[in-house]
């Protein structure tokens, strides 16, 4: 496996429970660091047991369409893998040069995307995107719409709609409340226009006090969120925190009642996922999301899905919620348990084994 977003340490448990699936012998690639929007994230060995963790340089770090691992036919050469898995999008350089030494070693190869809007790129990421198609023996997508826009642009191949990484419920778990007046809705991720953050403060805005909105995270839009929040007059109510690490987010978590993602659909993005969302759910904290992308998929019966870019109605469902503690309560038992079906590392891994399982067979 190939994967920079690895060099998180919380997301290599997806590779210690895919090695205690069956017979595989299982050998990671991952970069010294990786460059992100958020600053440099070295690589950090949480999670190691039962399979190898080599660690390979790679050129234009940062750049997500032109990076590219250094020494790879080597590591092939040594490795001699059966199945070649690149956790990267099929238009990218990595990509590209990666699933071509597959092919020259013998190796059956299979790619990840997360991209479900429908868009058409200048050479040269189209002729690695569809030179990507034919190489690729399947293709693994976080999301049921990039299957639709993978058939769309021409893949033949077989997929399966299989997140990226799980959560661990042993660490995102519910936790003991303490007691307290206020009703907490709670975000975390990026702060930037299309989560709907700016919509968020007008809904929260027409809760009956006592309230709290705690945001966590960074981004352009952090002063627009302070300025529109002290034009409604409800900036006392509002507290902006940093990003904090993944491992302190169960305990942040914990401090919410409810936790909101009314993201925005825009030309260029929509929804991919919503991590945060599976968080909150393995925590026993319900959630509200907008119509947005994957985000309906992924709260299935265990959440609020209200229509995106709507105010009123995202007003209306965290008032709900506010009001119900016994429908908090069945939210919250209903996410846990969607979590512990559908999206803990373990399952994650179960699913990607069967698919070199399949992809063994068909060899």
């Amino acid at each position: 496996m190939l994967s920079k977003a690895l060099v998180v340490g919380a997301y290599q448990r997806k590779l210690e429970e895919l090695a205690r699936c069956g017979e595989i012998e299982l050998t990671c690639v991952v970069p010294p660091s990786w460059r992100g929007a958020g600053g440099v994230e070295r690589l950090e060995r949480a999670h190691t047991a039962g399979y190898r963790l080599l660690v390979r340089p790679i050129r234009f770090n940062g750049q997500f369409h032109l990076f590219h691992w250094l020494g790879l036919d080597e590591v092939f050469a040594a490795v001699r893998p059966d199945i070649v898995h690149v956790d990267e999008e099929p238009y990218n350089l990595a990509t590209a040069l990666a699933l071509r030494l597959a092919e020259r070693h013998g190796a059956r190869a299979l790619f990840f995307t997360w991209q479900n809007l429908y868009r058409r790129y200048p050479p040269p990421f189209s002729w690695w995107e569809h030179a990507a198609y034919r190489r690729a023996a399947w293709a693994l997508a976080g999301n049921c719409e990039a299957v639709a826009v993978l058939r769309r642009k021409g893949y033949r191949g077989p997929a399966s709609v299989i997140p990226q990484f799980g959560v661990d419920p042993a660490v995102f778990r519910p936790r003991p409340r303490q007691p307290r007046a206020e009703f907490v809705v709670g975000y975390a991720g990026r702060l930037v226009p299309e989560k709907g953050l700016l919509l968020l403060l007008e809904a929260v805005q027409a809760l009956a006090p006592p309230w709290r909105l705690e945001l966590v995270g960074s981004g352009p839009l952090a002063a627009g969120v302070q300025a529109r929040a002290t034009a409604l007059g409800i900036a006392d109510r509002v507290r902006l925190r940093p990003p904090v690490p993944s491992t302190d987010m169960p305990a942040v978590i914990a401090g919410w009642d409810t936790l909101a993602l009314p993201s925005l659909t825009r030309p260029n993005w929509k929804e991919q996922f919503g991590r945060i969302l599976i968080e909150a759910m393995a925590c026993g904290v319900p959630c509200v999301g907008s119509t947005c992308g994957e985000i309906p998929h992924v709260l299935g019966d265990a959440g609020l899905v209200v229509p995106e870019g709507d105010a009123a109605a995202l007003a209306a469902a965290l008032a709900r919620l506010q009001v119900d503690a016994a429908l908090r309560e069945e939210l919250a038992a209903r996410g846990r348990t969607r979590v512990l079906a559908r999206y803990t590392q373990r399952r994650v891994a179960e699913q990607t084994y069967a698919v070199y399982r399949r992809l063994m067979a068909a060899a």
